[in-house]
């Protein structure tokens, strides 16, 4: 099987490994060449220099993996698309999308009779280890030719992959599954720090962190993942508390105002996200300003 993948930053190049590690041949095109050369003489990805020079080395019926930014490079990708492929090809978007911009697209190309399938697609730069989970949306009859891909980078055949859905779906689960990974997050850094604030008990986090990764109820990945850098280190003294929020964040929120269902940890997950991003802090400000004319409270000078 062939497919082309554009797209290979991080996560791009990694599902390129992978696929090409289990015999599924990957033409490959980014923007920047340099990876293309690497993936090219490490994995024996097929290069091309250009997206119509990787879509005339596919078998038809084509199939297209996009791994761009969510956005307009996507948008100008798909939009270009039409011209280049034929009635009866595929095209996958497995980065982050507005599922309202997925559903629009597919639409967009069934018109020329061309599938559109929705990958969201969840794994970072441990995938190419563990594997992807992959959340599809698309009709059967499109999805059905990817099974080989699907399980090639799911964790197993037979786990890790599903089609939950209509064109579209793929990517509402996969905005969903943020949101809630935002609330996780933040459920989990309230809890550590205030194990760092009670200096009196001298807690050692990278134990405890441990401790909870076997038979609590709150093992978890992410739990994984911070045991592993607080046993390393507990004050994480030069790491900035910026934390930055992706846009599929924001859309789970204005997904709760729009069904009028309420998500008040998801939501106050994404605005502790924004204070932390609050270079002037000007709200903070206000607060102080207030304290000290209503109570006399003494304010503090940066």
């Amino acid at each position: 099987m062939r497919i082309a993948l554009i797209g290979l930053g991080k996560m791009g190049a990694n599902m390129a490994r992978r696929l090409l590690r289990q015999d599924i041949e990957v033409v490959g095109y980014n923007r920047s060449p340099d990876i293309v050369n690497q993936l090219a003489e490490e994995e024996k990805l097929i290069p091309a220099e250009n997206l119509e020079a990787a879509i005339t080395q596919l078998p038809t019926p084509r199939i297209v993996w996009l791994m761009l930014p969510a956005g307009e490079v996507t948008e100008q990708t798909l939009q270009s698309l039409p011209g280049l492929l034929q009635a009866g090809d595929i095209v996958v978007d497995g980065g982050n999308a507005n599922y309202h911009d997925s559903q629009r697209r597919a639409a967009m190309l069934a018109e020329h009779q061309i599938g559109f399938v929705d990958a969201g697609t969840s794994g970072g730069v441990w995938g190419l280890s563990e594997g992807y989970c992959m959340m599809v949306g698309g009709e059967r009859a499109h999805v059905e030719p990817l099974l080989p891909v699907l399980k090639a980078l799911a964790p197993s055949p037979d786990h890790g992959w599903a089609h939950v859905g209509p064109p579209g779906a793929g990517h509402f689960t996969k905005m969903i599954h943020n949101g809630i990974e935002y609330g996780m997050m933040q459920a989990y850094a309230e809890g550590f720090a205030l194990l760092q604030g009670k200096q009196e008990f001298e807690l050692d986090l990278g134990q405890i962190s441990e401790l909870w990764r076997h038979g609590s109820v709150v093992r978890s990945w992410l739990l994984d993942l911070s045991a592993e850098f607080l046993q390393q280190d507990q004050q994480l003294a030069n790491i900035s508390p910026y934390v930055a929020d992706s846009g599929e964040g924001r859309w789970t929120v204005m997904e709760s105002i729009d069904q009028g269902t309420a998500a008040p940890v998801l939501a106050l997950a994404l605005h502790m996200r924004f204070a932390s991003q609050d270079e002037t802090a000007y709200a903070n400000r206000i607060l102080a300003k207030m304290r000290e004319a209503f109570g006399g409270h003494a304010v503090k000078s940066e």
